[in-house]
């Protein structure tokens, strides 16, 4: 094998190394991948570099990072495979648009602070994609993305046009409408209403999320752990108390519940 080894390596190393992983007499798994057969691995090393990020270790992210970006070596040394583009056309193409979209940088607009640069960088991407309105800034959203980030980017994007609330009360009074409109469908028995007003609630949430700048995605996230973590405690508390959970009464478990809770928030209040 044509390949010499090294004390570090570059980029061009890693683009390399791939070269060779797929090519004939390389590894067999490597050689079997398309775009589609490694699409979840792709999300999956992503989210693992965001759970490094969340927990503060420099050590896994810089792996996960490496995870990541062999992810984007691999899908563009597939298309180098069919002549279709390279690592070099990526790296071109995110360049040119990082220029183009620095206008305050590169080019000869001004932005004084985060918010201007972000409007700077929205104009341009409108422009360079042909995109005269709002609706069409809406559509270009990734439908594959978590709905609660779809939601709140495409709310985001209304909000551009001056087609929001004027603050967190208009918010908070739809979701309390869209509320009763699911008690409604759900007093009705109307199941195909029920499935469209809980995608109302959910997005008349994310509404007041970013209101209040809470990152709905992260919110529920830390919501999960929170419940996860109280669970654990509730049964726990159950087993010491001889409370077998799955015939106890859901009042009773209600009440270690809220026992839990006033524990725990009793414990946050002295430290």
């Amino acid at each position: 094998m044509d390949f010499q080894q090294k004390e570090n390596y570059t980029f061009d190393d890693l683009a390399e190394i791939v070269k060779i992983l797929r090519a004939p007499g390389g590894c067999p798994w490597d050689m079997a991948q398309t775009h589609k057969s490694i699409r979840s691995n792709f999300i999956e090393e992503t989210y693992e570099a965001i759970e490094a990020i969340d927990t503060d270790d420099k050590e896994l992210l810089k792996e996960e990072l490496g995870d990541v970006l062999l992810q984007v070596a691999l899908h563009a040394e597939m298309e180098r495979e069919i002549n279709s583009f390279d690592i070099n056309d990526v790296c071109d193409g995110i360049c040119k648009k990082l220029i183009v979209r620095h206008p305050h940088v590169f080019g000869d607009k001004s932005a004084e602070n985060a918010d201007q640069a972000l409007t700077n960088w929205d104009e341009v991407k409108m422009k360079t994609k042909s995109q005269t309105t709002q609706t069409q800034a809406m559509q270009s959203v990734s439908k594959a993305l978590p709905s609660l980030m779809r939601s709140e980017k495409v709310q985001k994007k209304a909000a551009k046009c001056g087609f929001d609330w004027d603050s967190v009360d208009g918010a908070l009074d739809s979701l309390y409408q869209e509320c009763g409109e699911l008690k409604e469908a759900i007093k009705n028995n109307d199941a195909e209403n029920q499935y469209e007003e809980l995608g109302d609630v959910l997005f008349s949430v994310v509404n007041v999320s970013r209101f209040l700048k809470i990152d709905s995605e992260k919110a529920l996230y830390d919501a999960c752990d929170k419940f996860i973590n109280r669970f654990s405690k509730v049964e726990s508390l159950a087993a010491e108390r001889g409370i077998d959970m799955k015939t106890a009464s859901l009042e009773k478990l209600d009440s270690l519940w809220d026992e839990v809770k006033l524990t725990q928030k009793n414990f946050t209040e002295e430290n």
